[in-house]
């Protein structure tokens, strides 16, 4: 039999087509024009009656006539006394009079509604509650510690390695595993064994779940995928079932890769929640070290995982035997996202003027997912312009669209507003200029953003750095205190607007201090916590580990720092006042400047 009659839905529209024939057997399908009683009355004087048929009601002397007139019109009409009726009748020598006696109902027929009733609801119940979904037999409870993996047929190569740009040694780690699954006897012949796991590790947007799916497409080999938060329910055991029933299923399926998204969901040090011992997602993670590395035999499954947590994660799952190797997968450099925007822009018309090389070099510190954005912000503004091509103007928008936030021309800000966000930005600007190590300048707008900014200095890195310098820090704290320098120097007062840039330079200056042991006075030292998270139930109360002097100290540190960048700000601004106000004229006039403008007042 087709599924579709095995399915309950079938039996529910059985039921209602019963229940409708139903009806119409009872109540017949003979339509009958209405017949008031005087008008009855008046046709029986006029003897207009040929025959009647008189049906009883059990509420006697009630029931109803059905009469046929002498233009042989049949007509039916409710009486309130039968009796009456059939005096009139024969009163009027109406010959053909039949009297019925009060109809007997079968049990069956009066039982059959209500019974067809309650199966209707039963049915759509079960239908709602999903009890019955594929026409299969077990239920949804039965169903709750199963797996929710979803197994990727390894016949489909939607992604493969080709799609996956700018990490060359990434997929060149991992396309040994791939080559591992399909020649497993050229490793085991020189006595290597095939890693159990593999952890990708780095900061949101680099493509680690893009590397999984690339290597769900070269593997030729069964690839089960499932979230770390898929794991997890308010109920306590079905997280380790979950666990045991993936890996049955994976054994089936051998050798095949096992992917779990966001592992820190399931994979969080233990003994850092409320629960203790007991916590639902510590009994997953126990059932999950079992299955990896544990007496069982998992031979031939592949354990892949991702997250951007990696300080998180339990010791006991990163060691040797279970995550065998860890990839880090960071953002990409310039040649790197030069590779990336040309995946990306493949399927966007580009316009002569749009050199991906350049647009590579200015976008230090651009993951993979942000250069996406970027490309598709640019095609929704050329789109809006009715082009059928992205130009170059559109991704510089784009690129300050996605660094600041949209612009907010229809904003209303008052002339002395503009004014001071007008220095307030040339401070940040000529700064930018004049320090070598954080220049220069992109843009300079005084047009409000979406993210709550009167205007912004955006600069513009041409290089890649993999760490940060002692001088370069400080020039940075610099830059940010110098829209309150300038501030100063003209108005000879202040605004809340250097707010955020006060937050910002405070940051850098304690984490000179506390992490990196840059200060003179405190010295070599680390006094940060060696957590970057408070773990409820035993960090909440972890005590600090050093006593109020040093606290006190750092405090005065700080403050040093940011007290001798104020200083300099203070002095280099005055040494270029007349570029300060030139730059401030000229952005009450056009808004916004570009950087060849604005290196043309230092001329």
């Amino acid at each position: 039999m087709d599924k579709k009659y095995r399915s309950y839905g079938f039996y529910f529209v059985l039921v209602v087509l019963v229940m409708l024939a139903w009806y119409f057997i009872e109540n017949g399908t003979k339509t009958t024009t209405t017949y008031y009683y005087p008008q009855f009355l008046q046709d029986i004087e006029d003897g207009k009656i040929v025959s009647a048929v008189v049906n009883l009601n059990e509420q006697t002397p009630t029931g109803v006539v059905s009469v046929v007139l002498n233009n042989k019109e049949e007509k039916q009409i409710a009486v309130p006394d039968v009796n009456e009726i059939i005096t009139l009748l024969r009163g009027k020598n109406v010959a053909n009079i039949d009297v019925k006696d009060v109809p007997k109902k079968n049990w069956v027929m009066t039982l059959l509604p209500y019974i067809l009733g309650f199966g209707a609801l039963f049915i759509f119940w079960i239908i709602i509650n999903g009890q019955t979904s594929g026409g299969g037999t077990n239920t949804r409870m039965m169903n709750f510690g199963k797996s929710r993996a979803t197994m990727i047929d390894p016949s489909k190569k939607e992604i493969t390695f080709q799609n996956v740009a700018g990490l060359a040694e990434e997929k060149e780690e991992l396309e040994e595993i791939v080559d591992f699954l399909r020649n497993p006897k050229k490793y085991t012949d020189v006595g290597a064994r095939i890693p159990k796991g593999v952890l990708l590790v780095g900061p949101p947007g680099t493509g680690k779940t893009l590397l999984a799916k690339a290597i769900a497409g070269e593997a030729e080999v069964p690839f089960f995928s499932i979230s770390g938060s898929d794991f997890v329910e308010m109920f306590v055991g079905v997280g380790a079932s979950r666990v045991r029933d993936l890996f049955a299923d994976a054994k089936k399926n051998s050798p095949c890769i096992v992917f779990i998204d966001e592992i820190d969901a399931v994979a969080r040090r233990r003994g850092t929640g409320m629960g203790g011992g007991h916590d639902e997602r510590e009994q997953t993670l126990n059932q999950l070290l079992v299955e990896m590395d544990g007496f069982g035999v998992n031979e031939g499954i592949i354990v892949m995982a991702a997250t951007n947590r990696v300080d998180i994660l339990d010791p006991a799952i990163m060691r040797p035997g279970r995550f065998d190797r860890k990839v880090g997968v960071g953002a990409p450099d310039v040649k790197g996202r030069e590779e990336i925007l040309k995946v990306h822009s493949k399927d966007k018309p580009l316009a002569e003027d749009v050199d991906l090389e350049q647009i590579a070099r200015t976008t230090a510190g651009f993951t993979g997912a942000d250069l996406e954005n970027l490309l598709n912000e640019a095609a929704i503004l050329a789109a809006k312009q009715d082009r059928l091509f992205i130009k170059h103007e559109d991704i510089n928008k784009a690129f300050v669209k996605v660094g600041i936030g949209a612009e907010k021309r229809s904003k209303l800000i008052s002339d002395k507003e503009k004014k001071i966000t007008a220095f307030h930005e040339a401070g940040h600007a000529i700064l930018f200029h004049l320090l070598p190590d954080v220049g220069p300048v992109y843009t300079i707008s005084i047009i409000p953003t979406g993210m709550g900014a009167a205007g912004y200095t955006m600069p513009l890195p041409e290089k890649d750095e993999m760490f940060n310098t002692r001088g370069k820090m400080l020039q940075t704290i610099v830059v940010d205190l110098g829209g309150r320098a300038a501030e100063s120097i003209v108005f000879d007062d202040i605004t809340t607007g250097a707010s955020q840039d006060i937050k910002q330079a405070t940051k850098i200056a304690r984490d000179m201090v506390v992490k990196y042991g840059m200060s003179e006075k405190l010295g070599l030292v680390n006094y940060d916590n060696e957590e970057s998270e408070v773990f409820i139930g035993r960090d909440l109360a972890h005590a600090r580990r050093y006593g109020e002097k040093i606290a006190s100290d750092i405090d005065e540190a700080v403050k040093e720092i940011i007290d001798k960048c104020y200083a300099e700000a203070l002095s280099k601004i005055r040494e270029h006042e007349d570029v300060l106000n030139r730059c401030a004229e000229l952005l009450l006039e056009k808004e916004k400047i570009t950087r060849d403008e604005f290196e043309a007042l230092f001329a």
